[in-house]
């Protein structure tokens, strides 16, 4: 009997293991608790809430890494504009990630703003090449239950070679020039909705994306669901937008842990739309 449960058990260990060291399908794929001690000690924590909150408590190792923090106002006057990928690339590198460095995002959807979909999506643009995972429960579920780590040393600054991935990217004024060619999708409140909105798109708050119980994007047959109810057309290119880009890197997020087709990131959304359109 003591044998059997040691067999039971190691395979369960091997099991876990083969689900964490695995290249993530897509972009972002789901990490429960109990996997996260169980990756290499490389892997690094970042943490999508106001460094404000991330500082009065975060999971060990964690780093700060706000949108907040890692946008600006460019030289138009748009806001919260995503840092340059060369700049980006060197912030990476700062934290001790290189493009291979597995990830795990950490925040609880709701005070970053959708801030974890807005680090996914800025991997995915510079084109990191290591796993990405996303905390099932989030800070929450340390928070309540503790969840272990093997990263509690200082990180040490290294090199990040970008290698740009456009795909998922379009600035305001090429989706002016061909918007026939793809479907929009307003990520923003009703009221911001109602006080205007790029003409054509179709309303759904990013809010309506998250499942909160784990505090990631909607599963998938939710998300095929809703964008179906909204009558959201799936045969061109999605082009998610919100003011700047943050909520809508969350909905990019979950159509892209969907598996559904193309999706993009408005970066500079509905802010920058209004300094290109007549």
């Amino acid at each position: 009997m003591e044998q059997r449960r040691k067999i039971f058990a190691v395979g369960f260990m091997l099991v876990l293991v083969s689900l964490v060291y695995k290249v993530p399908c897509h972009a972002v794929e789901r990490i429960h608790p109990q996997q996260l001690a169980l990756l290499p000690k490389k892997v690094v924590l970042l943490d999508a809430r106001p460094r404000k909150i991330w500082k009065k408590g975060h999971l060990p190792g964690a780093l700060s890494f706000s949108w907040e923090e890692y946008t600006e106002t460019d030289a138009r006057k748009i806001p919260y504009r995503t840092l340059p990928p060369e700049k980006m690339a060197f912030v990476l590198g700062e934290m001790g990630i290189t493009e291979n460095t597995p990830v795990v995002i950490v925040g609880d959807a709701k005070t970053s703003w959708g801030g974890e979909g807005w680090i996914a999506w800025v991997l995915a643009w510079v084109g990191h090449k290591g796993p990405v995972h996303i905390l099932e429960g989030g800070t929450l579920i340390w928070q309540k239950k503790g969840v272990l780590t093997k990263r509690k040393k200082p990180h040490t600054p290294v090199r990040y070679a970008p290698n740009l991935h456009p795909a998922v990217f379009i600035s305001a004024k090429t989706l002016h020039q061909k918007k026939e060619n793809y479907t929009l999708v307003d990520t923003r409140s009703l009221p911001e909705w109602v006080a205007g909105r790029i003409k054509g798109a179709v309303h759904i708050p990013w809010k309506k994306m998250i499942d909160p119980k784990t505090r990631t994007p909607i599963a998938t047959q939710a998300m095929k669901d809703l964008l179906q109810e909204k009558g959201v057309r799936l045969d061109k290119p999605v082009v998610y937008y919100c003011t700047g880009g943050v909520r809508s890197a969350w909905a990019w997020m979950a159509h892209e842990m969907a598996g559904l087709a193309q999706a993009i990131n408005l970066e500079g959304g509905y802010e920058e739309w209004k300094r290109v359109t007549p």
